[in-house]
């Protein structure tokens, strides 16, 4: 399980840091369009989305849900099961919530 804490990827502006390497920033954009999937309906509901899944060669979406608790999101590819966990995601630009 990938466990990613959101604000690495960030810049002191809030923005997904443009000095990373391309797979830093592609992985940086998942994450951010997970969040801002996530938050559109809150509170939240496990989801399947159309989210492609960024293993090469997997034609899988991304599945979400929230652990509420711990605000947690989890991801997880629903074809070759690749998974993760995102935090430190609340108050980002991709947070919704109101």
């Amino acid at each position: 399980m990938f466990i990613s804490n959101m604000t690495h990827f960030l810049d002191e502006q809030g923005n997904i840091a443009k000095e990373m390497q391309k797979e830093g920033r592609e992985h940086a954009s998942f994450l951010a369009l997970i969040v801002d999937t996530m938050t559109k309906d809150y509170p939240p509901s496990k989801k399947n989305t159309e989210i492609r899944c960024l293993t090469k060669k997997c034609t899988g979406t991304i599945d979400i849900a929230v652990d509420t608790k711990n605000e947690f999101i989890y991801w997880k590819c629903n074809k070759c099961s690749e998974e993760g966990r995102i935090e430190a995601w609340q108050k980002t630009k991709w947070d919704n919530r109101k």
